[in-house]
């Protein structure tokens, strides 16, 4: 798998294009997808899904744009429907722009093939309700939004988020996973499920 990581959006939201041979996946496309569809008509790629990790709005600004110019169907978890009746879904939150409306499919907790690769669908709430990471054990990789950032985690306080469902959550589903795993978070750099278990001072009982 190649990742291929663009920063897009009014709060930098990564959004990542995960290639496999001459097929692709899209990951939280937080703003205007041209960058995306560059690197994908120059690589003759075909997109096969757009996997958003959760619906808040800073993830959402360029997906209505890139199912239009690719047809590709777009996945998120089902708890966080609600959070499209609200500002911080549909956009308006602290001045932030209104997102194009799209169609969604829900994608539950489990195996899928994506891109013609093995994924494990993982619950990972605590940000929002309805959290998903996307977890390719092939690869090694996992892309889990603003689950988990670099020696961090992420917000709690928007509606939906509960701080100690997400520190469950990271520790069931993320740090189970291989150490050697990529993790790929919604903002910031890269890091691995060892280096977060060790170092991230949000889950320093892993560092003994």
């Amino acid at each position: 798998m190649d990742i291929v990581s663009f920063p897009l959006g009014p709060l930098e939201t990564n959004c990542y294009l995960a290639v496999f041979g001459q097929n692709a996946l899209a990951v939280d496309v937080g703003g205007n997808p041209g960058p995306v569809l560059a690197q994908m008509q120059s690589r003759g790629l075909t997109l096969d899904a757009i996997c958003l990790t959760h619906l808040h709005c800073d993830h959402l600004y360029g997906v209505a744009a890139l199912v239009r110019e690719t047809g590709a169907r777009v996945l998120a978890g089902a708890e966080d429907a609600m959070l499209m009746d609200t500002e911080l879904g549909r956009g308006g939150l602290m001045g932030l722009p209104l997102v194009d409306p799209f169609d969604w499919q829900p994608v539950a907790p489990g195996e899928m093939i994506l891109a013609g690769q093995p994924c494990r669908v993982l619950a990972t709430p605590g940000h929002s309700p309805g959290s998903r990471s996307y977890y390719f054990p092939e690869a090694a990789a996992v892309f889990v939004g603003d689950l988990l950032f670099y020696r961090s985690i992420g917000r709690t306080d928007f509606a939906g988020g509960d701080y100690d469902v997400l520190i469950e959550a990271v520790v069931s589903q993320i740090f189970s996973l291989p150490e050697k795993t990529l993790v790929y978070p919604g903002h910031g750099p890269a890091t691995t499920v060892g280096d977060e278990k060790r170092h991230n001072p949000f889950f320093s009982e892993f560092a003994k």
